[in-house]
């Protein structure tokens, strides 16, 4: 791999094309900041359920804040990898990683949470449970392949999000969005499928997958367009695209720092608490000049939740400043796909600091009972409609009864599969229309179809 050919302005289902206006790299963040999938995001829960007295995340408020940190890191490092020789006297190359890389990585950053179901991570879980709990069911289980299985067991948002952005819905463009190879590259964060994934014990870009069986081949376009790397001896399966690290860092360093700021905000943590934590990882820094931020604290000291914001931003910049060292210092590793961490869990001097912002995220608010309840209730409901939307859809269509045909009715024309069409598609086609639904429209519907609540015209 290198970084003169692991780039690409061509698009995925259309001939390149070119536009005076806005480059290639800019017109993939308007079509995913325009679209009703990034829309969507809004009414999806990030961490705490929304709260209608203080403002919280949800995914939408994250993507945006993630794309603001990885336009940060893309033009850090396309700055440093532009003035690399070979890169430098090649200008296409030079072109694109001084003013381009970062629009690469901020649009990746919007999308990487577009296929996210509603309740994420409990929404995923329900989905997959639904499948597990017939894996003893001789005749369901038959129905499909072992790949394709594979797939049904352990539902995943990466790979759901490649599916969105590239699927041909009925009545669109060929091609999905139609975005260049480059961001569809950041986002393959696991480049394998799921038969090939090794869960926690395998290397990070094993650990989960990336694409359903049925995007295979779109999958393996984009990483022959990129030149991306295959692991010896595991036929497809690769290695991590180079802007993977830095849409992976974006994410990390915001929902490590913003999650402490939404848990102050909902008083779960003390003003000192998220204070002393912030100043701790500041002061790992050794440029930073701690008396000044301790005099603008002083400053602010009448709002208590803009001395957090101001601490909030100081940690994102110092964060966002060592990644982008790091993955220059790591460039040769990364680039051949021999860097097996996370850009932020390879700053030596901050892990102490970095650990006990986990395991105080994972005890006082990944377990609070708010989110605990939220994570109950999502798994209720969305385990509800797929049963519901599943058993009626794998049913032959002269057996299904009235309520499975009304069911099947309520499925979007865009997501609508056709009769003929295998199990699996079927299965995927309404993936799509579950792992579409916010956050309030799963609720809304389960509770209709479970008759708690009688809808309205």
């Amino acid at each position: 791999m290198k970084w003169t050919t692991c780039f690409s302005s061509e698009r995925f289902g259309i001939d390149n094309a070119r536009s005076p206006q806005r480059t290639e790299y800019e017109r993939d963040w308007d079509r995913l900041i325009f679209s009703s999938a990034f829309r969507r995001l809004q009414n999806k829960t990030q961490v705490f359920p929304l709260p209608e007295e203080v403002f919280v995340h949800n995914r939408l408020t994250h993507s945006l804040e993630v794309a603001s940190v990885g336009r940060s890191l893309g033009s850090m490092v396309g700055e440093k990898i532009a003035l690399l020789p070979d890169v430098a006297a090649d200008e296409n190359a030079r072109s694109f990683y001084f003013d381009h890389l970062k629009n690469v990585i901020s649009s990746a950053c919007l999308a990487h949470d577009m296929g996210n179901p509603a309740f994420g991570h409990s929404g995923e879980e329900a989905i997959s449970r639904y499948f597990q709990t017939q894996e003893k069911n001789e005749t369901f289980r038959s129905r499909f392949s072992n790949s394709e299985w594979a797939d049904l067991i352990s539902f995943e948002g990466n790979a759901n999000a490649l599916r969105i952005l590239t699927r041909a819905f009925k009545g669109r463009l060929p091609g999905g969005f139609r975005l260049t190879y480059s961001t569809l590259g950041a986002i393959l964060k696991y480049p394998c499928s799921s038969s090939d994934s090794l869960g926690k014990k395998g290397p990070k870009h094993r650990s989960k997958y990336g694409f359903f069986q049925s995007d295979k081949a779109v999958f393996q376009q984009i990483a022959s367009r990129l030149g991306m790397v295959e692991e010896e001896g595991a036929k497809g399966v690769f290695k991590r695209h180079p802007f993977v690290y830095l849409v992976e860092a974006a994410d990390d360093i915001c929902y490590n720092i913003i999650d402490f700021e939404d848990a102050h905000r909902l008083r779960i943590f003390t003003t000192e608490e998220v204070q002393n934590t912030f100043l701790e990882l500041l002061a790992c820094n050794p440029n930073e000049d701690m008396d000044r931020i301790r005099e603008t604290l002083a400053s602010l000291n009448e709002d208590a939740n803009e001395s957090i914001s101001y601490l909030r931003a100081k940690s994102i910049n110092y964060l966002t400043g060592r990644c982008s060292e790091i993955f220059f210092e790591n460039r040769d590793a990364i680039l051949s796909g021999n860097f097996d961490d996370d850009l932020i869990g390879a700053i030596p001097e901050a892990q102490v600091v970095l650990k006990e912002i986990k395991r105080k995220s994972v005890a006082h608010i990944y377990n609070h009972p708010s989110v605990v309840k939220i994570e109950l209730a999502g798994f209720r409901i969305m385990s509800g409609l797929v049963e519901d939307i599943v058993s009626a859809a794998l049913e032959k269509e002269e057996k299904r009864d009235p309520m499975q045909r009304k069911v099947i009715s309520l499925i979007g024309s865009q997501y609508i599969f056709q009769e003929s069409d295998s199990d699996y598609e079927k299965v995927l086609c309404l993936f799509d229309f579950v792992g579409g639904m916010t956050d309030l429209y799963a609720l809304k519907l389960y509770r209709n179809l479970r008759g708690i609540e009688i809808p309205t015209i």
